[in-house]
């Protein structure tokens, strides 16, 4: 079972209110991964998520209810699935408690930090990216950043169940906090003189993930022990950050799975 940090300590000193959420997977994600769900909502259909959600909503005893696609529709994006969920806040986490998360679990630490990406969407596709790549937590700075939410949690097709978050005022303190642990801290940044994969990932790690338009800032840049990049071969000279992420974090996990097998 994939460890549950939905009702861990919440940062920020921000009440767990109730949010919606909205989509198959972040619902259906939200009830396993322990999350406060109140009530589900649902469109008829056959999908097979659909049974297993109602499954689920009878083994818990959270209350569904039957809705059309207008009540769908006047309060969601598209994408949707006429599914829809009143929940808890996801709660964040303090930082001290992500460092001993790789501890716990007997294996080398593996972090990601945002330096102010913004993009909800984004966000939730590096927490999906991270769920998938095995990373202990993620650390978003409290202000000029995306924070979680309905958007991130659709993004993430509810792997934000599982990952934990941390927020902290400046990025940089969480850095240095991470360096104080023995944690190599690489950023990434497309015009670095150092490629991705002649670097040494099989390390304690924290990726360091740059804004949307502007990348890392200089000043969290020069906290980095190492700045790398990808090759690129085409016009353009960049990525998105969240393809850029995930390429990343599966470096890391091609590097020490290799690792394992010499």
């Amino acid at each position: 079972m994939r460890p549950k940090f939905a009702n861990k300590k919440i940062g920020v000193d921000s009440p767990r209110t109730e949010e919606w959420i909205y989509g198959l997977n972040p619902v259906l994600e939200a009830m396993i991964g322990g999350r406060g769900v109140k009530a589900v909502y649902l469109s008829p259909g056959r999908h097979e998520k659909i049974v297993q959600i109602k499954r689920e909503a009878e083994v818990l005893g959270i209350p569904v209810e039957s809705a059309d696609s207008s009540f769908f529709d006047s309060r969601f994006p598209k994408g949707h699935q006429g599914v829809a969920a009143r929940v808890l806040q996801r709660g964040y986490v303090d930082i001290e408690d992500l460092l001993v998360i790789p501890l716990e679990r007997k294996e080398v630490p593996l972090f990601v930090a945002l330096d102010l990406i913004e993009d909800p969407r984004n966000f939730g596709a590096m927490l999906r990216s991270a769920d998938a790549s095995g990373v202990h937590g993620v650390v978003i700075q409290s202000h000029r950043s995306a924070t979680l939410g309905p958007e991130v949690s659709k993004s993430s097709a509810g792997a934000v169940e599982y990952v934990p978050v941390a927020v902290v005022p400046n990025i940089k303190h969480a850095i240095r906090r991470m360096k104080e642990e023995g944690i190599t801290v690489v950023g990434a940044e497309a015009d670095a003189h150092t490629l991705l994969w002649d670097a040494d990932l099989t390390v304690p790690l924290c990726i360091v993930i740059g804004s949307e338009s502007q990348g890392m800032r200089r000043t969290v840049r020069e906290h980095c022990d190492v700045v790398a990049g990808l090759p690129m071969k085409g016009r353009i000279n960049s990525l998105n950050a969240s393809v850029a992420a995930g390429i990343i974090l599966f470096e890391i996990l091609r590097q020490r799975f290799t690792k394992k097998l010499t």
